[in-house]
């Protein structure tokens, strides 16, 4: 399967505060999520790589909404050799700057990244010609932006795009259960990004602001 990033745009990482951001960005500039990112959520890679573990070596065909850098698509595609991989994502800067990794690692032929809001998708397969037929469907940190009724026909969509033995794995924030649950995860945090050398509000001087579907905003 060759590479066919839909739609694409100038391979720009940046942006300033007057132009869009999707969600997933949450950096103004995409050259500083991978970073960022690890140092603001604790265990990030051990994250990515409980989902890739879950995946058989032998799948053929995977489904992934929102790659963002590219860093799972990068583990996925390593563990699985024969893998052909469908990329989904808002932001088409996020998709050049994976396109760019995928093809350093040497993994172009067998990813193809295309630039589409999968909350659309689910309400609508015919929006995004995809197939199904999925031995599994994999996703980071990306669900969350959709709103709990478009969840639920998402995870409906997936479900319809599998193999009958296919697979979903999702690894995505919670909302806590209690206040005293929310101070715990805080003060996780807080300390994790301590120990990577920085704090959170320097952190969030790189952030924008996104809202909670595929449909651009603009920042504050």
């Amino acid at each position: 399967m060759s590479d066919t990033t839909t739609n694409q745009h100038p391979s720009e990482s940046t942006v300033s505060t007057k132009q869009q951001l999707f969600p997933g960005e949450v950096f103004a500039n995409t050259t500083d999520f991978d970073t960022g990112i690890r140092q603001l959520l604790p265990r990030y890679d051990e994250m990515l790589n409980v989902i890739t573990q879950c995946l058989p070596t032998t799948n053929i065909r995977i489904l992934e909404l929102g790659c963002g850098t590219g860093e799972l698509s990068l583990k996925v595609l390593n563990r699985c050799p024969e893998v052909q991989l469908v990329a989904i994502d808002y932001s088409p800067r996020m998709l050049q700057y994976a396109k760019r990794k995928i093809e350093a690692a040497g993994y172009i032929d067998r990813w193809t990244g295309i630039e589409a809001d999968f909350g659309a998708w689910a309400n609508n397969s015919d929006k995004l010609k995809i197939g199904s037929g999925f031995d599994a469907c994999v996703s980071s940190l990306a669900i969350h932006h959709l709103t709990d009724e478009m969840k639920l026909r998402l995870f409906q969509r997936i479900r319809a795009s599998l193999t009958p033995n296919g697979w979903f794995w999702n690894a995505d924030p919670l909302l806590p259960e209690s206040p005293a649950l929310a101070e715990v995860y805080q003060a996780i945090r807080e300390e994790w990004v301590t120990q990577q050398g920085t704090t959170v509000a320097e952190i969030r001087t790189r952030m924008g602001t996104s809202n909670t579907q595929g449909t651009p905003s603009k920042t504050s």
